[in-house]
């Protein structure tokens, strides 16, 4: 019976307690938290800003939070919740997002007042510290600010709340009970995810091939593993975060913020390839999988998988260096690793300082092996040593390079290159890109050590030589690439290839071309200039320029037919209405362009005495057969030469040479070079014997042009003919034919014409007087439209670098003192001559295309001059 009113007793006491508990708290609890409030609370512990339980309504905890918040949003940092703030909070709310994400569902308000009905039961025993001490709810909800009359029980009750909720997820019926706190989900035990399996972290399904769980401690700082996810950890509503800006430089899914740890899952979660993104989410996966491919030691069957998601990446990310430079690292350590170095395929392109530590294992692996190494792995080898030397052809026309290269190594070594075995023996080690490991690579080869070829340059001197003749053949082909980028496939680009290629990227067309050129020179070889032009370029050009003809001309070349003018000597390119001449080249030639001073010297006194003989509108048989002797009887030319002076001659026939070019060439001569000139121009006009009128007029005109005094023609004249016989100058108004000179004992011509053997010589002898100003005539533009006979033309060009202006002038002299310019180099002329590097490029170029059909900087390891280019500027600012 005691025992019964005992048990009965204490349960009235309890029933007292509780009543007398909840008396005293109703006033707490009908104070229900505004909804702006709460809701702001539940962003800011969803963001990451507050930890652990929320203060109530407005305590210390939520304004240092929300000012966190206003900072990080670039807002005034009041603590107080104004229209900055929600506007902010709506725009971390609703960015665009790559995919929706569902947000993590809130414990409603009514299951907070069942849990606090349970807590205060178990709380009876402490009432009185319940009702004398500082009372602290283990909910949101806190005694209000001291001073703040708005949230008392009865205001809050007879005034409703004038700032709308942000959002409406919170159940309004029961805003009178305290919310409950979210309670952080338990982490899972540390694993790896396969790639078979489907991790998820809070709503978000991200897949496999990822740590999840606690993140170990990795050194004795108690740094945590970068790679691992933690589920415990707080992570946004939303990502977003697509600039990276909570990533710090060595990004760790414990060290980011809320946000980007939620941006992270989502990028996970998307394909894991997505460029919106910042590279720091990629390295944060990729620190993953190089810990479980090093470190964990999985099945061979799982490295393999695993180098192939590494290969995925750095392929989605081609363009980052960091990215190229540690996956590349992985890579080749990976397939050492695998023992694959042996087996694997030779790579040409390499962004490290030091050969790749798998063409090291490879290249020792057959050296230690006595195998000669083929072209590709010595190809392999030259292009991815820090000491190789390329120019522009090797990689605008890399496949046409690598083919050719093949070739000359097959010429220079068909039984493979041998390669001595060098005593240093190959090491190497694997440093983690997260910098929280790092292990020694074993590299073996049948039990043994491998040889470090790393230390060898002679097989790297050898292909350079290979590489060098390469690139010289592929040197017109690059060229005409860099002109048309478009271009590759053209009858055009197929003809200036290299011989060696064409079975290697053959073309029907340039079968029908060659039949085209036989065709030509059977009928005389002259054929319209625009019908080569168009057959090379697919299109029939309103205007012909030097550009059209120096291509063709490299293209007939490289088929064995050559055409006339070539337009690197021609005194002027051909007129849109003009023809050209077709002819077979005797010999191969590379290089049209190099030919000698005598050639130079002959074409020039071809031409002129081609100006003086159609003088009078007719070259008649003798002055032909004149022009002919003095083709053949040239000294010092090769055959080849002789062959093309005579094609020459040919088109100098069929259309007259222009006077307007010739004066002006003229007016820059010396003295004794005009004088050379006065002499040349009588003898070809007494070439036939007879000196007519209009030979007379033309005589004159190349006087003037000369600035002799023109009254003298006719003394002259007469001296030169006193040297070889009486010659009669016939009047105007006379026979056409002339009257014949006393001359010598004449030689019989292969045309019938009879020709006086000394007179040629002494002509041929006068022209070693102005070798050198003939061959200058060559190097300049060619004049616009001529004016009227008489009128005096003024010298273009004579300022070697007109056309720029003169900043660029000077910076371009300057720029011909070296070929390659390093980037900082070329950065520090350009700023000592107050140009911009850009700018000054792009108007030095703008200009030598229109000067030289080509440009004369190229960007490749720094800034390169072209050759070509370069050296025509060096050899017109020396001659002037």
């Amino acid at each position: 019976m005691k025992a019964k009113m005992a048990s009965n007793f204490f349960r009235h006491a309890l029933m007292a307690c509780l009543a007398l508990a909840w008396g005293t708290l109703a006033p707490l609890t009908s104070e229900a938290q505004s909804p702006e409030v709460e809701d702001v609370q539940t962003f800011l512990i969803e963001e990451g800003y507050l930890s652990g339980t929320a203060d109530g309504f407005m305590g210390p905890k939520t304004m240092a939070a929300l000012e966190a918040f206003q900072k990080n949003q670039n807002i005034d940092a009041s603590g107080e919740i104004d229209a900055a703030t929600q506007a902010a909070i709506e725009r971390v709310r609703n960015p665009p997002p790559p995919v929706e994400v569902e947000a993590v569902p809130q414990p409603t308000e009514r299951q907070g007042n069942q849990w606090a009905t349970w807590m205060l039961a178990v709380a009876a025993g402490f009432i009185l510290v319940l009702l004398f001490g500082r009372r602290k709810s283990p909910s949101k909800t806190l005694e209000p600010k001291a001073g703040s009359a708005g949230h008392s029980a009865a205001n809050s009750a007879s005034r409703p709340s004038t700032v709308q909720p942000l959002r409406s997820a919170v159940d309004r019926s029961s805003l009178a009970s305290p919310p409950t706190p979210r309670t952080p989900n338990k982490p899972k035990r540390q694993a790896w995810v396969a790639s078979t399996e489907n991790a998820a972290v809070g709503k978000r399904n991200i897949g496999g091939m990822v740590y999840v769980g606690a993140a170990p401690k990795v050194d004795r700082y108690g740094e945590r593993c970068r790679a691992y996810i933690d589920p415990s950890l707080a992570v946004g509503n939303s990502g977003g975060d697509f600039e990276g800006t909570g990533l710090p430089y060595w990004p760790g899914y414990s060290s980011i913020t809320a946000r980007s740890r939620a941006t992270y899952l989502d990028w996970l979660a998307t394909g894991r390839s997505d460029p919106r993104y910042n590279v720091g989410y990629m390295f944060l996966y990729f620190y993953g999988l190089e810990r479980r491919f090093f470190v964990d030691a999985p099945s061979q069957s799982e490295k393999q998988e695993i180098l192939a998601e590494v290969i995925r990446l750095k392929n989605a990310y081609p363009d980052n260096y960091s990215v190229r430079n540690y996956l590349n690292r992985f890579v080749d350590a990976a397939k050492v690793s695998l023992s694959e170095a042996a087996a694997s395929e030779p790579v040409f392109e390499n962004d490290d300082y030091d050969l790749p530590l798998s063409l090291r294992a490879s290249l020792g692996t057959r050296i230690a092996r006595d195998e000669p190494l083929n072209a590709d792995w010595v190809l392999s080898w030259f292009m991815c040593h820090p000491e190789r030397h390329l120019r522009t052809p090797a990689t605008r026309c890399w496949e046409e390079f690598k083919t050719l290269f093949q070739i000359k190594f097959d010429l220079a070594y068909p039984n493979g290159m041998k390669v001595r075995k060098p005593k240093r023996v190959l090491k190497s080690s694997y440093r983690a890109a997260s910098g929280e490991f790092e292990i020694d690579l074993p590299i073996l080869v049948d039990g043994r050590s491998v040889p470090d070829v790393s230390s060898l340059r002679q097989p790297v001197t050898d292909a350079q030589k290979l590489a060098s003749a390469s690139m010289d053949e592929l040197d017109k082909f690059s060229r005409y690439l860099g002109r048309n980028p478009d271009g590759r496939g053209s009858l055009e680009a197929q003809a200036l290839l290299p011989s060696a290629l064409w079975a290697y990227f053959p073309s029907a067309e340039l079968d029908g071309l060659k039949s085209w050129a036989e065709n030509a020179i059977k009928s005389g070889g002259l054929v319209p200039a625009l019908d080569l032009v168009e057959r090379l370029e697919g299109k029939r050009p309103e205007k012909l320029g030097k550009k059209h003809f120096t291509g063709s001309a490299d293209a007939m070349a490289r088929l064995g037919f050559g055409i006339a003018p070539d337009p690197r000597y021609a005194i002027r390119s051909p007129k849109t209405e003009d023809p050209i001449v077709v002819f077979r080249l005797p010999e191969d030639i590379s290089a049209l362009e190099v030919v000698s001073s005598e050639y130079r010297s002959a074409l020039a006194e071809i031409a002129l005495g081609t100006y003086v003989a159609q003088a009078d509108g007719e070259v008649v048989p003798a002055e032909q057969a004149a022009l002919e002797s003095a083709v053949q009887n040239a000294p010092d030319l090769s055959q080849s030469e002789r062959v093309r002076l005579s094609a020459n001659l040919k088109w100098l026939l069929a259309v007259p040479p222009d006077m307007a070019f010739l004066r002006q060439r003229m007016k820059e001569s010396t003295e004794a070079e005009r004088q050379a000139f006065r002499r040349m121009a009588l003898f070809m006009a007494s070439a036939d014997s007879v000196i007519q009128p209009e030979e007379v007029g033309g005589i004159e005109k190349i006087y003037k042009a000369l600035g002799l005094d023109v009254d003298s023609v006719y003394a002259d004249l007469h001296d030169a003919s006193m040297a070889n016989g009486l010659v009669r100058v016939r009047d105007a108004q006379g026979t056409s034919s002339g009257e014949a000179i006393p001359e010598d004992p004449p030689i019989k011509n292969v045309s019938g014409v009879q020709l006086n053997a000394e007179r040629i010589n002494e002509t041929q002898r006068q022209t070693a007087d102005v070798s050198r100003l003939l061959g200058s005539i060559f190097s300049s533009d060619e004049p616009e439209q001529d004016t009227e006979a008489d009128e005096e033309v003024e010298p273009r060009g004579s300022d070697i670098l007109s056309g720029l202006d003169p900043k660029h002038s000077v910076f371009v002299r300057v720029l011909l003192d070296r070929n390659q310019w390093s980037e900082a180099d070329y950065s520090e002329l350009c700023q000592r001559h107050a140009l911009m590097p850009s700018g000054a490029l792009e108007t030095i170029n703008e200009w030598a295309i229109e000067r030289f059909d080509d440009f004369l900087i190229e960007e490749y390891e720094g800034y390169e001059l072209n050759p070509d280019v370069a050296e025509q500027l060096r050899e017109q600012i020396q001659g002037a």
